[in-house]
């Protein structure tokens, strides 16, 4: 009897230490979700209305899982200083909803990773090509430190000091280190998860198993 109640002691706090750091995994979730969306240039290449949106969708999912992840960090520390099976399984349940969407995020940024940058760049092309486009492709020009593209670079917008690189590739590289970023911090939220559900189960069996043994 007080081997296992050393036992579901020792998983109690291992569980309690875990979902401290969950707590704290969260809040750098949240706060790479919110540089991402309110770094400034990324919100200025697509500040306007008509510009891309879908890097935009991963990020605030990003956003949201990192605010979820700090809720359910607090609840898990809570059911496991009151030893709760209820608050545990609940715990449990909440993981693995969030490692779904997580899995679902992730699938959603790998299968969309071509056309976000697809979609930017031909974003780009068409402010080359409308009159009114001028204060955005600079923009571009500015916050990538490019200009133009292979086939085009508009004399009014690309001189002798303007950089040799052209926009397309700048483009590419800028969005594949972002989108680089979400699927990284992704990773470790699902490795992170595994091991509470593995720790939320295992001391619901202990609790179970002792409340047997009285």
């Amino acid at each position: 009897m007080s081997k296992v109640q050393g036992g579901m002691k020792c998983v109690k706090y291992l569980l309690f230490v875990f979902n401290f750091i969950f707590w704290l995994s969260g809040s750098v979730v949240l706060a790479v979700g919110l540089w991402l969306r309110f770094d400034p240039a990324t919100a200025n290449l697509l500040a306007e209305n008509d510009a891309p949106e879908h890097f935009f969708i991963a990020v605030y999912i990003l956003i949201g899982a990192g605010g979820v992840m700090m809720l359910v960090g607090f609840f898990g520390c809570f059911g496991a200083v009151r030893e709760s099976q209820c608050l545990l399984g609940s715990f449990f349940a909440c993981l693995l909803v969030i490692f779904g969407a997580e899995v679902a995020a992730g699938v959603f940024g790998l299968l969309n990773k071509e056309k976000i940058i697809s979609d930017v760049q031909n974003y780009y092309e068409s402010t080359l090509e409308n009159e009114n486009g001028t204060a955005i492709a600079s923009m571009y020009h500015k916050v990538l430190e490019c200009c133009g593209t292979e086939s085009s670079r508009p004399p009014h917008l690309c001189n002798e000091d303007s950089p040799e690189m052209y926009c397309i590739k700048a483009i590419e590289d800028f969005f594949n280190e972002k989108l680089f970023i979400i699927g990284y911090v992704g990773i470790g939220i699902a490795g992170i998860m595994i091991i509470g559900m593995i720790f939320s189960m295992v001391l619901c069996c202990a609790i179970r198993n002792s409340r047997e043994v009285i």
